[in-house]
């Protein structure tokens, strides 16, 4: 399905390829604080197909526990994030995108030890105690 998106100021517009009924919600702590909210809502898109349209984000490089590190695109807002080098694809942000009522159902939940307390389980929605 094609998508398009922007940060939330505008500045920043993008477009990509996602698969429908593939959203990932991550409950770690960088999703967290990324997000500003309990988690985050993530759709993979093959780097063949993401393109930004308008402006050029700001990007930082973050190095998680395992060492692995990945590239953190923003404007005001995040934008998607990334390998840090050669990436086979890019995580956009569901809420970022203008098609997110059509992304359908998440396919997993990951972190899920570090969900909030009062955020319930998702019926039929696979749990993943850390990083797959």
């Amino acid at each position: 399905m094609k998508v398009d998106g922007q940060c939330h100021c505008g500045a920043i517009t993008y477009e990509a390829e996602v698969e429908v009924d593939a959203i990932a919600i991550c409950h770690c702590l960088d999703c967290q604080r990324l997000a500003g909210s309990a988690f985050r809502a993530n759709v993979p898109a093959p780097a063949s197909s993401f393109r930004i349209l308008t402006g050029v984000p700001r990007e930082y490089l973050k190095t998680g526990e395992s060492g692995g590190r990945r590239r953190h695109a923003f404007c005001g807002s995040p934008v998607y994030s990334c390998a840090a080098e050669n990436p086979p694809s890019y995580t956009l942000r569901v809420g970022a995108l203008n098609q997110w009522r059509e992304l359908g159902r998440p396919r997993r939940q990951i972190w899920v030890k570090r969900r909030l307390p009062w955020v319930p389980p998702l019926d039929g929605v696979p749990e993943v105690e850390g990083q797959p």
